[in-house]
């Protein structure tokens, strides 16, 4: 089963706002090489979420990981999110559709952001 994984952030009008994003991306990218790793916003920039998943699956994807690169879950991750996931999974009832919890969550990132809190402090 061939495997990929969508970095899903929020977006913004400044395309500058998605050059962390994308420093995320190519890191991961530098760590697996084997599966495509891609980037969709939720607004505002492209791709969208359906549109990268469906050139994905254009290429072969029979699995798509969803990471939200949001610090926390919100009404984007409550609401909207879950309705793209299942209506890509109605859309393409072949594919297997996964979304984890927003990255922020995730207590590497949580300790990883107390860390950088205290460097900015001095501390």
């Amino acid at each position: 089963m061939k495997t990929a994984l969508i970095l899903f952030a929020h977006g913004a009008r400044d395309p500058e706002w998605a050059n962390p994003m994308r420093r995320v991306q190519a890191a991961v990218r530098q760590r697996v090489t084997d599966i495509p790793v891609e980037l969709a916003f939720l607004e505002f920039l492209p791709p969208t979420l359906p549109e990268c998943a469906a050139q994905l699956i254009e290429q072969g994807a029979q699995k798509v990981v969803i990471l939200p690169m949001f610090i926390a879950r919100g009404g984007h991750l409550k609401n909207e999110a879950p309705e793209m996931v299942a209506m890509l999974r109605s859309t393409y009832p072949n594919v297997e559709f996964s979304m984890s919890g927003a990255i922020g969550e995730n207590e590497i990132v949580v300790q990883a952001m107390a860390t950088a809190g205290l460097e900015a402090a001095g501390l």
